[in-house]
């Protein structure tokens, strides 16, 4: 089992703990994590673009000229694609552009996306992270005494209003407790800062 410290919200270590290697010690599995990166922002996409066909623009109902003798193309609407203000041909129409992906896969490319957080040493484990009210200077002052400089990620255990919008108008910084944790969000965010707590619940439910 790798051991790690436990700092607490001032930078200071105040302890050690191991991870499972079931969960934070496996060979990292990239196609595996690609095909969950893929899933997950395939999965984003609306999919409620449309345009119209010939059938579907105002007008075009009558024939624009006879269909021979006049020196002109035969053209049946006004509305072809070819005409200006036509339909579009092979447009995008509303469709689903959700993934499956199943459950095995699933866990082996979130234990494959903290495994790679540990072997990077780019995870921080927090003894606590509890606030009194909602102040950003809090979060602010915890990540410089992590030394933490760029994107992160802070994971707790449960969902923390004071927590999420103390660090929502941090540029680079997002919040997630563990049921809303994503491998694209680990992967997406330089450092991985998560509280004891939510690493317990994490082997419990990955292990």
């Amino acid at each position: 089992m790798a051991k790690v410290s436990v700092f607490d919200m001032t930078g200071n270590q105040v302890s050690e703990t191991e991870l499972s290697d079931a969960v934070f010690g496996i060979t990292p599995n990239e196609a595996v994590m690609h095909a969950m990166v893929v899933n997950y922002l395939a999965n984003q996409r609306q999919g409620t673009q449309s345009t119209l066909t010939r059938t579907e623009v105002r007008g075009g109902g009558r024939k624009p000229w006879r269909q021979k003798g006049t020196g002109h193309a035969r053209q049946g609407s006004i509305r072809a694609p070819q005409w200006y203000h036509g339909g579009v041909a092979l447009g995008p129409k509303p469709r689903d552009y959700r993934l499956s992906i199943n459950k095995k896969v699933r866990r082996l490319a979130m234990k494959s996306a903290l495994s790679t957080k540990v072997l990077d040493n780019n995870i921080i484990v927090l003894d606590s992270l509890t606030m009194d009210t909602f102040k950003t200077k809090t979060i602010v002052a915890m990540l410089k005494a992590l030394n933490v400089d760029g994107k992160a990620l802070i994971v707790t255990a449960e969902a923390d209003q004071k927590v999420i919008k103390s660090a929502a108008n941090i540029p680079g910084i997002k919040t997630a407790a563990v049921n809303t944790l994503n491998v694209y969000d680990i992967l997406n965010y330089d450092k991985f800062i998560v509280v004891k707590s939510a690493v317990g619940m994490l082997e419990e439910v990955y292990a």
